[in-house]
C-alpha cells in the first residue's frame, strides 16, 4: 500500500506528524516503510495512529528472535524464538511466538496472540482475538482479550480484565481491578480481584474465590474453598463450596435468580459448611459431599 500525502491528509493528523511526512516522505511511502520510518525517529505513538487509521495487512513477518527497542508491523508477526522488546509491540494481525514474550510497555495486537511459554507485559496488554500462553501471563496494566483467554500456569495484572470468551487458567488469577468474562471464568488455584467479578456464565475456582465488591455469574458459582465477597454474591443458577460463603456486611447471597423458584432445589442449590447469615434466595442443601 502507497500512502500519499493527500491520503495521509484525508484522516487529519495532526500537525506536527504531518510536517514531520513531508518533510521526509513528501512523494508518498509504502506503508509498512512509513511505519519504520516512523519508529526509527521515535514518533512511536504516530505509527500505532497510522495503523490505527489505515489497518493490517495480510504481510507476515518470520524471525528466528525479535530484540528491538519497538516495532509497529501491520501484518502478522511470527516468532520461533524469544520477543523481548524495550518498549512497544503493536502488530495489525497475530503474533505467533516459540519462545516467551517480554515487553517493556505495552503489547498490542489486531488478532490473536499466542506463546509457547510466558507472558510478560510492563503495561497493558490487548489481543483483538484470542489470548494463549503455554506457562503464564503478567501485565502491569489491564489485560484486554476479545475471544477466549487460556494459560496453563498464572494470570496476574494490575488493572481491569477483560475478556470477550472464556477465561481457561490453570492455577491463580489474581487481578488488581475487576473482572468481565463473556463467557465461563475457569481456573484450577484461587481468583482474586480488588473489584467486581462479573461472568455471563458460570465460574468455577478450584481453591478460594475473594472478590473486593459484586461476585455475579449468570449460570452458577463453583469453589473448592471459601467464597468472599465484599458486595453481594449472585448467582443465575447454583452455588457451592466446601467451606463457607460471605458477603459483604449489608449485602445479599442469591442462588437461582435465572431460575423459576420450582425448580430450586434441583437448579438453585445452596451449599456450603455453613448457612450463609445473608441468603436471600435459593435452596439450602447443606454441606456439599466431597
Amino acid at each position: 500500500m502507497d500512502l500519499t500525502k493527500d491520503f495521509i491528509k484525508t484522516k487529519r493528523p495532526c500537525a506536527d506528524g504531518f510536517r514531520w511526512f513531508l518533510r521526509h516522505h513528501h512523494e508518498g511511502s509504502n506503508y509498512q516503510d512509513l511505519l519504520d520510518a516512523l519508529v526509527q525517529a521515535g514518533r512511536v505513538s504516530d505509527a500505532c495512529w497510522l495503523l490505527d487509521q489505515f489497518g493490517p495487512t495480510n504481510e507476515t513477518l518470520i524471525l528466528d528472535h525479535l530484540f528491538a527497542d519497538t516495532i509497529v508491523f501491520a501484518g502478522s508477526l511470527r516468532v520461533r524464538g524469544n520477543i523481548d522488546v524495550d518498549s512497544v509491540v503493536r502488530v495489525g494481525r497475530r503474533i505467533d511466538v516459540g519462545g516467551s514474550i517480554v515487553v517493556g510497555e505495552s503489547l498490542v495486537s489486531g488478532d490473536d496472540i499466542r506463546c509457547e511459554g510466558i507472558v510478560r507485559i510492563n503495561g497493558r496488554l490487548e489481543s483483538g482475538g484470542r489470548l494463549k500462553a503455554g506457562w503464564g501471563i503478567e501485565a502491569n496494566g489491564g489485560i484486554t482479550a476479545k475471544a477466549a483467554l487460556q494459560a496453563a500456569w498464572n494470570v496476574q495484572c494490575a488493572g481491569h480484565l477483560r475478556l470477550g470468551g472464556q477465561a481457561s487458567v490453570g492455577q491463580d488469577i489474581s487481578v488488581r481491578g475487576s473482572i468481565t468474562c463473556s463467557k465461563s471464568l475457569v481456573c484450577g488455584g484461587s481468583l482474586v480481584s480488588t473489584d467486581s467479578v462479573h461472568a455471563v456464565e458460570g465460574i468455577s475456582v478450584g481453591l478460594n474465590i475473594q472478590c473486593g465488591m459484586h461476585l455475579e455469574a449468570g449460570w452458577g458459582i463453583k469453589a473448592g474453598g471459601a467464597v468472599e465477597a465484599r458486595g453481594a454474591i449472585r448467582a443465575g443458577e447454583s452455588l457451592g463450596t466446601f467451606r463457607t460463603i460471605r458477603a459483604g456486611v449489608g449485602y445479599g447471597v442469591f442462588a437461582g435468580l435465572n431460575v423459576q423458584m420450582e425448580a430450586w432445589e434441583a437448579s438453585a442449590r445452596v451449599c456450603a459448611s455453613q448457612k450463609p447469615d445473608s441468603l436471600m434466595s435459593g435452596w439450602w442443601a447443606g454441606a456439599r459431599d466431597v
